[in-house]
């Protein structure tokens, strides 16, 4: 459980974490730290975003960000140490962290690495870590580009999660998609055999984007070749009412945020499954 602990004389997680970019110190700011020392010139596929925390948020992160965070810097992680043996899903992006809580408290025989740019969704996770008593996860502040590549071992991860990503609609910032062939050539040697890669999207484009790229993978096998999630098809095209390639929403995904606001624009929300071969 997320507890409390003295007050510090140094400066507290949250004022570090939401500090001007210059003031980061080199572990605390995940994302600016890291960028500096990689000296890395290559396309985001996020938008940095602090934002405004909360005295709830910032209480948070300084009560529990020292024994649940770690910046993302490079250095490479010892999971079975971090999470007590448990097999580990890595989740990229997620937001305020409340399908996250849900999910871990679901099972928490499981491990979550929860990697985000936002610094307020991480104090709201750790709000609800500590109500739930969750010790499974782990948040990860950074980009999780330098996770991957950087910190974590072949064949360590048991799943990776990416929801409601964002869709960078424009066609000219199609490139900054997270859901790229390179992307996904860099997730499957971190990936053990059998670990399932669940994606979900309430953007039609990005699901056929995904699917793509997904399905070109020879080590991956999708779970539902058939498509047993309804869709965007007309039943005269489609006489079942599904999406060849799709799945249905598995009963463990909470409802998230975005999903919520995405159907209420009437979008049509697509869930991937693949299994590492």
């Amino acid at each position: 459980m997320v507890t409390s602990s003295a007050p510090s004389t140094q400066s507290s997680a949250s004022a570090r974490l939401s500090a001007a970019p210059a003031a980061y110190p080199a572990p605390m700011y995940p994302h600016k730290a890291t960028e500096a020392q990689h000296r890395e010139q290559r396309i985001r596929s996020f938008q940095p975003r602090r934002g405004r925390m909360t005295k709830a948020q910032a209480g948070a992160l300084d009560r529990g960000w020292e024994q649940y965070g770690l910046a993302i810097d490079g250095t490479p992680l010892d999971l079975p140490a971090l999470f007590g043996g448990r097999p580990v899903t890595l989740e990229i992006g997620f937001g305020m962290g409340d399908t996250t809580a849900a999910m871990a408290a679901a099972d928490p025989s499981a491990g979550i690495l929860a990697a985000d740019v936002h610094t307020p969704g991480h104090g709201n996770l750790l709000q609800f870590l500590e109500r739930d008593g969750s010790e499974n996860v782990r948040l990860a502040a950074g980009d999780a580009v330098i996770l991957l590549r950087d910190m974590l071992p072949d064949a360590s991860l048991a799943g990776l999660r990416v929801f409601f990503p964002d869709p960078w609609p424009k066609p000219k910032h199609h490139k900054r998609r997270l859901i790229q062939p390179s992307f996904l050539e860099l997730v499957l040697p971190r990936l053990a055999p059998g670990a399932v890669v669940h994606c979900a999207t309430d953007w039609e484009p990005y699901a056929e984007q995904m699917l793509q790229v997904l399905e070109a993978s020879p080590e991956l096998e999708n779970l539902h070749p058939e498509g047993d999630g309804s869709g965007w098809l007309e039943p005269a095209e489609h006489p079942a009412g599904s999406v060849p390639g799709y799945a249905p929403r598995p009963g463990w995904r909470p409802v998230t945020k975005f999903e919520r606001a995405g159907l209420a624009k009437g979008h049509v929300v697509h869930d991937l499954l693949f299994r590492r071969r």
